[in-house]
């Protein structure tokens, strides 16, 4: 009689130990709801831990950080990135939250590109213009190859066959996170192409390091190490001028509230940005030892310091959320949500010959440092 009761009652426990063991993320994430076949491609959620604790997930879907889990002033672990409790979502809302961004980071004026006098059309998805990499960019791409090295460390590689959103070259690219003991999270992009292409990869992690996204960033202090940036028109797109910040709104040499100065929209820049969507010049000469930005958050404590071998950062302040988006445990995306901080070549350097140049050829690697340090301020 026992063992009848048993076998009837067994379906209910192995569903109960399914759920128990499908959210092993700290955060609370549910590693089944991220297993899905995307244009015939696999996802799946990776965890790395280190040993002060934190936790940090990633899919395979966009080479994404769907949370990052660190310690605020009083201990206690927050998550700072915004995202999707499950791939559905990611794909159901096209969104770069958390994304590794491919071929080309930011805009491309008007989709054209000029290589060795020949123009090519890409697929244009942002006012006109080509952003990450067109509508089809690799944000919404499944990296199919996956090896985690170890607790701390993964590797994530997408082939993009030539003519991927017209871009040219078979292009194999890869992005590999890595959980330093110091609480910062270390993204090395690589690339290498069997034909002339541009490439300019960034990750694109929407972050809100009070840990509470229903609370704006605008009372975040930023620094950034940078004497100059480059405007944009009503486009969002870059004229090819490198202004001072000095005496201006974008002036972030020394730390200030993001929201100080945001909603001055008598100038032409903020209006244009529609707040900050900008890339500053970085001071830091390709140095990843010297900090190009930093953000604290004066509810949690929280501080994340940037460094990059780029030569500039955009900076991006959630201002097209717009409340329509609902992310992780159900949390409505407000604007002004997170901030953004990519470190990429400039918007359009391959129509801009006088800015450092995005060209990968044959036999040469692209190699691209992103470090984001956690720490706190008490």
């Amino acid at each position: 009689m026992k063992k009848l009761i048993y076998l009837a009652l067994l379906p209910i426990l192995m569903i109960g130990c399914k759920e128990k063991s499908d959210k092993t993320t700290l955060s609370g994430l549910t590693k089944s709801k991220f297993v899905q076949v995307v244009n015939g491609d696999t996802t799946a959620l990776y965890v790395l831990k280190n040993t002060a604790g934190v936790e940090v997930c990633i899919t395979n879907f966009g080479g994404r950080i769907v949370s990052a889990l660190v310690p605020d002033k009083a201990g206690k672990l927050q998550d700072v990135v915004l995202g999707f409790d499950s791939i559905s979502d990611y794909v159901n809302v096209p969104s770069d939250f958390g994304a590794t961004i491919g071929r080309y980071a930011n805009r491309i004026n008007k989709g054209l590109l000029t290589i060795d006098g020949k123009t090519i059309q890409l697929p244009t998805n942002n006012f006109g213009h080509t952003l990450h990499g067109g509508p089809k960019g690799w944000q919404y791409q499944v990296f199919q190859k996956v090896n985690q090295i170890n607790d701390t460390t993964i590797e994530l590689t997408r082939f993009s066959p030539d003519g991927d959103q017209n871009f040219p070259g078979n292009v194999t690219a890869k992005v590999t996170y890595t959980l330093t003991k110091d609480n910062a999270i270390k993204i090395d992009f690589e690339a290498t192409t069997d034909k002339k292409t541009v490439i300019n990869m960034c990750n694109h992690s929407y972050f809100n390091l009070s840990g509470d996204p229903t609370k704006l960033i605008t009372d975040n202090l930023l620094y950034i190490n940078a004497d100059g940036f480059t405007p944009v028109d009503s486009t969002y797109m870059t004229t090819g001028e490198i202004l001072p910040v000095k005496g201006t709104p974008m002036d972030f040499t020394t730390a200030k509230a993001i929201g100080a100065d945001i909603t001055k929209f008598d100038y032409i820049q903020l209006k244009n940005g529609n707040g900050y969507d900008h890339n500053w010049v970085l001071n830091t000469g390709g140095d990843v030892t010297k900090v190009a930005a930093k953000v604290t958050s004066p509810i949690s404590g929280i501080t994340m310091e940037v460094y990059t071998n780029e030569p500039g950062i955009q900076v991006y302040t959630g201002n097209f959320l717009d409340g329509k988006v609902k992310g992780k445990k159900g949390i409505v995306y407000n604007q002004r949500a997170a901030v953004c901080l990519e470190t990429q070549h400039y918007p359009d350097s391959p129509n801009k010959p006088q800015w450092p140049s995005t060209i990968l050829e044959p036999g040469k690697v692209y190699k691209s440092t992103c470090i984001y340090k956690f720490g706190v301020e008490k």
